[in-house]
């Protein structure tokens, strides 16, 4: 399913130059990935790669009536704890203080909840409510 880690075929180079690291084109290839596994599973996205003042959500997406704030992580593998085990207390309070900025857009706010989606190799793992406010 994620396959950031692996060079094109041939080992050719992408056809037009990417100014962007290693790591971001990594986290945006499993942003990809969690987009595609989520709608598979009846998600609707509402917002990719919100970012203000306070922090950045890499997905928002609707679930029925609710939203889900979705914080995507890819590792190569488990060996240093997972993926999921690398969002940090300061990394959750960016998150709940960015979620809260995004809700500012509604007059009353629908009910919400924090996943994250995590790849460790091939494998992935979606977490609900993730992360308690």
């Amino acid at each position: 399913m994620f396959d950031g880690w692996r060079r094109p075929a041939g080992g050719a180079q992408p056809e037009r130059p990417d100014s962007r690291t290693g790591r971001q084109r990594t986290g945006d290839a499993a942003e990809d990935a969690a987009l595609a596994y989520l709608r598979r599973h009846g998600l609707e996205l509402i917002e990719r790669n919100f970012r203000c003042k306070g922090g950045e959500i890499d997905l928002i997406m609707r679930d029925g009536a609710g939203l889900v704030f979705i914080e995507v992580r890819a590792r190569a593998s488990r060996s240093h704890g997972g993926a999921a085990a690398s969002i940090t207390p300061a990394k959750q309070r960016r998150l709940i203080v960015a979620a809260q900025l995004f809700l500012q857009r509604y007059a009353s706010p629908p009910p919400c909840r924090f996943d994250v989606v995590s790849f460790d190799g091939e494998d992935v793992e979606w977490l609900r409510n993730a992360i308690e406010e």
